[in-house]
């Protein structure tokens, strides 16, 4: 009895301090629309003015500048490799092998986080605004077709305890330096929504929040499948629609089953309607890890995702269980951070792997 007891009370104690935790991110201060906002200091009211605070706190970097001896400390290596995970639905029991249940998402995320993985979003990936702390890995946690296991309030106005962005600060609280943000892709009915106004306040909550809201196109077809006018079309069609929700027009997409149009630069930039549309980058549906933005070989119109699975079937080659299992073993491989968004750091002997627009900005040791 008590052994029960007393398992009891550090049960309670658990739950009590991820709510706190909870209860704390939810007061962070709102960052700039799509998650490439400027960040404010934690704990600061967004309606005062921050000021400088002496150190960096927890989930942000302080400014440095890069050297090679300070690079080398850390071994980084800002033309490696960087995650980005697909998600689709979470669900109590999965139906689809795609569908991943809320305790694997908590546990993946978790081991995110003890590894030194710091989230950004997918627009801050393809821009290079990877501002994460030095020895730090950049990750980007994308989430497709707005479903509702993916985001909804209680009635306190908290994220739900099981669904993604629910376990993300779940995982913020337990992990300081685990940053709160992600990628949605979403469709016609943002997070299952069919009303007007709660989509608003739905993407709105999430846009202030760091969070990044994107075109997953507007009906989800397969694009390859469609005359290239329908293409343009559907983008065009959804892109209008995040911009009268506050997320528009999207900086980036995710193919709809990562099937490229016929026209592969329909994918990117064209025109339906009177109305143009320009992406920085394009998100494909499988299997590795991606290449630095920084790096010769980047394809920002062909983006590689990893699914979120184990290493069953398929997976035993393409799937975040190997892959990060993979990059733990192959640490040289990996994006590391140098702590300097403004420089980009490498081993001497990949200095011929950095695109001629980042030359000025090398850091080699």
């Amino acid at each position: 009895m008590i052994v029960r007891e007393v398992a009891r009370v550090a049960v309670l104690a658990n739950v009590v301090v991820v709510v706190v935790g909870l209860v704390v991110l939810m007061l962070l201060p709102r960052a700039g629309s799509g998650g490439g906002g400027t960040r404010t200091a934690v704990g600061v009211s967004p309606t005062t003015t921050p000021t400088a605070p002496a150190e960096a706190p927890p989930g942000e970097t302080a400014s440095v500048t890069a050297t090679p001896e300070s690079a080398k400390k850390v071994k980084a290596n800002e033309a490696g490799l960087v995650p980005v995970i697909m998600y689709h639905r979470l669900l109590p029991k999965r139906i689809a092998s795609i569908d991943r249940t809320p305790g694997q998402l908590r546990k993946e995320l978790e081991r995110l986080a003890r590894k030194d993985y710091v989230p950004i979003t997918a627009a801050e990936f393809v821009s290079g605004k990877i501002d994460i702390p030095a020895g730090s890995h950049p990750v980007v946690l994308t989430f497709d077709d707005g479903h509702p296991s993916h985001f909804a309030l209680d009635s306190h106005g908290v994220p739900k305890r099981d669904t993604a962005v629910g376990i993300i600060y779940e995982v913020a609280a337990k992990y300081p330096n685990f940053r709160p943000v992600a990628t949605f892709w979403v469709n016609r009915n943002p997070f299952g929504l069919q009303d007007r106004a709660e989509q608003i306040l739905a993407v709105k909550w999430l846009v202030e929040r760091g969070f990044e809201v994107g075109n997953h196109s507007y009906d989800h077809p397969d694009l390859r499948r469609l005359p290239t006018k329908r293409v343009s079309e559907q983008i065009v069609r959804q892109d209008r629609l995040l911009a009268k929700l506050g997320a528009g027009p999207s900086t980036t997409l995710a193919l709809p089953y990562g099937s490229r149009p016929r026209k592969l630069s329909a994918a990117h930039d064209g025109k339906w309607d009177g109305t143009k549309y320009h992406f920085d980058g394009v998100f494909l549906a499988g299997a590795e890890p991606a290449v630095s933005p920084y790096a010769k070989k980047f394809e920002r119109y062909a983006i590689p995702r990893i699914q979120s699975n184990g290493k069953h079937g398929e997976c035993r080659r393409w799937c975040t269980t190997y892959w990060l299992e993979w990059l733990d073993e192959h640490p040289e491989k990996r994006y590391t951070s140098d702590g300097d968004p403004k420089r980009v750091s490498i081993p001497r002997k990949l200095r011929g792997t950095v695109a001629s627009s980042r030359a000025g900005k090398v850091v080699a040791y």
